[in-house]
């Protein structure tokens, strides 16, 4: 069964988060024996035995120390990193959250949805509008399903942070602000925000203590199109969004100083439901190519999208988002949106023009290519005994190994969400396994046999590694805990994270291959790569089909999406090809 949202009567969505396993802290030595073999594919001889000299000398003597004031966390903690990685992974991050952290896609309905078709914008908004206020008042009712895996509860924590959740810039550390309850909870923000041609505007999503329906949706979405296209365009004030975090901290500071009114309707903004992107731009998008609009997902107009908020809604000028329902055509006697006119002075109006053309700037620097291979999906994957997501892991180390003659350091997104407020660990696909068979791919003396039994050793140690992560025994974290104690208690960075090997592999965020399986359902976006010399990498992978968003920056000149992809595509059925052969 894929992971649907139903409805669940018997089960309350939160039912079980107080009795979710607390996340373990792996063993020192595993972790380290673990993190040896991972940066094995990156070193010669020589360095591999500095780094085991390294490592030794760090498991004996102060890892083994940090170790223990790991554990003491822990005890306290039913999950010990759960601060440190929402400071350290986000909170703490200068960079512009626009591009550079936030992830951006197609809708997840694109792969059949009706044809683009200008005109339509409005229409198609109020019934996406519509289906995403129902599933907030799934949410709010608990009723929907408890995700799991097999009968095991995941953690649904997550859910919390998708409406009525805004990041709040800092100086040196920003802040996450959820208005977000459970109706057993108490009242909870109803508001939506509509961003249209630089311009904020607000209404209430409930009347009467129900939903709009559609066409009062599609009413009040009218009344902000009109007043957009026969006014002048607004200042655009969530550009600034886009800013490097600590300047938007203060231009932030400086505009609630201008006037008071500013600082509630910054709160209006953060505390909304969502953002919905009235766009004017139409990506072009078809079934098999949806680069253009994955595209104008992540790199689109900055003064329509607010980049802290937990989920824009982005509704493109030809229609390519929507879903189709039944609904009544009254229309009740609903208070017009409201405007949110921000008190600005030529300072502010300068600054947003700032962040606009930086913005702009890196924007063009993003290549995007996002294609569905369609020759074979899941289906036939499955019937050769392998794992989907293994295959395509495999076949993206091959694609890279073929294109840039060396191996790529991964990072393949692992759930921890079967412990207590559980998130992310790092998987690293980039084995020494991998390497050979890539190898053997290469070699032309090398036997379809051997090729095969290669691979198979590939699919194995990426499946024990990946259940490790999954059971709370990766070593990612565990390595970024022991880093945090050290700088915690003001000791000097142990040596392990100097040596070159660490970054090498792909460590302190230096991942050439960022990558996730988005799911076997019809969602996908985009990230941009970790490193300048890197390329993102999502894909979703369905029974006919595999879909990836690639991104790479056009800056580099030894990174090429486009290229990659081709090689992907070629690796696809050479792995097959590989199954069918090896068998006769």
């Amino acid at each position: 069964m894929e992971n649907q949202m139903f409805e669940s009567k018997e089960e309350r969505t939160f039912q079980y988060q107080d009795t979710l396993p607390p996340l373990p802290v792996p063993s020192l030595e595993e972790s380290l024996m673990k993190y040896l073999d991972a940066v094995k594919p990156f070193l010669n001889e020589e360095e591999l035995q500095r780094s085991t000299e390294i490592v030794k000398t760090f498991g004996q003597g102060i890892g083994k120390q940090l170790h223990q004031k790991l554990l003491e966390r822990a005890k306290v903690r039913r999950n010990w990193l759960e601060d440190w990685w929402l400071t350290s992974a986000y909170l703490d991050v200068r960079m512009p959250s626009m591009l550079n952290v936030n992830f951006g896609g197609p809708a997840p309905y694109l792969e059949h949805y009706w044809p683009p078709k200008e005109g339509t914008q409005l229409e198609r908004s109020a019934i996406a509008v519509y289906h995403m206020v129902q599933f907030w008042e799934l949410l709010r009712k608990q009723r929907l399903v408890i995700h799991k895996a097999g009968r095991v509860p995941l953690d649904m924590d997550q859910f919390r942070a998708l409406y009525c959740t805004c990041k709040v810039p800092g100086i040196t550390r920003d802040s996450l602000v959820s208005y977000f309850k459970t109706e057993a909870e108490g009242p909870c923000p109803s508001h939506l925000v509509v961003l249209c041609r630089g311009r904020v505007f607000t209404f209430d999503v409930m009347y009467e203590h129900h939903i709009l329906t559609p066409p009062e949706f599609y009413r009040q979405l009218t009344y902000i199109r009109e007043r957009c296209n026969s006014e002048p365009e607004g200042p655009g004030v969530s550009a600034l969004t886009s800013e490097e975090r600590t300047r938007w901290a203060k231009i932030r500071d400086y505009l609630i100083g201008l006037d008071p009114k500013n600082l509630t309707m910054l709160e209006q903004i953060q505390s909304s439901l969502f953002v919905l992107s009235l766009d004017d731009t139409s990506p072009h998008a078809t079934e098999e190519d949806y680069s253009q609009i994955c595209l104008s997902a992540l790199t689109g107009n900055p003064t329509i999208r607010w980049g802290d908020k937990s989920y824009n809604c982005l509704s493109f000028s030809n229609g390519t988002f929507g879903s189709n329902c039944d609904g009544s055509t009254v229309v009740r006697d609903l208070a017009w949106p409201e405007e949110l006119a921000f008190v600005l002075d030529q300072s502010v109006l300068n600054d947003i023009n700032q962040a606009k053309q930086q913005y702009y700037n890196q924007a063009l620097d993003v290549q995007i290519v996002s294609y569905a291979f369609t020759a074979f999906g899941k289906s036939l994957i499955k019937s050769k005994k392998l794992h989907p997501d293994i295959f395509v892991q495999l076949a993206l180390q091959l694609a890279f190994y073929k294109f840039h003659g060396r191996p790529g350091c991964c990072y393949e997104t692992a759930t921890t969400r079967r412990f207590y407020h559980g998130r992310t660990e790092t998987m690293r696909p980039c084995t020494v396994e991998a390497v050979e068979w890539c190898q053997a791919m290469l070699d032309p003396a090398a036997s379809n046999m051997k090729r095969q039994q290669l691979m198979m050793k590939s699919f194995a140690k990426h499946h024990k590694l990946m259940t490790d992560c999954q059971n709370g025994r990766g070593f990612d974290r565990h390595l970024l805990g022991l880093l945090l104690i050290a700088k915690q208690e003001g000791l000097a960075v142990p040596e392990l994270y100097s040596d070159p090997a660490f970054t090498k592999s792909g460590g302190g965020g230096n991942f050439v291959l960022s990558t996730s399986l988005v799911g076997y359902t019809t969602v996908l976006g985009a990230v941009l790569p970790m490193v300048h010399n890197g390329y993102g990498f999502f894909y979703r992978i369905r029974d006919d089909r595999i879909v990836v968003a690639c991104s790479a920056w056009k800056s580099c000149p030894e990174t090429d999406a486009e290229e990659l992809y081709q090689e992907l595509a070629q690796s696809f059925h050479e792995m097959i090809k590989l199954t069918t052969t090896a068998q006769l």
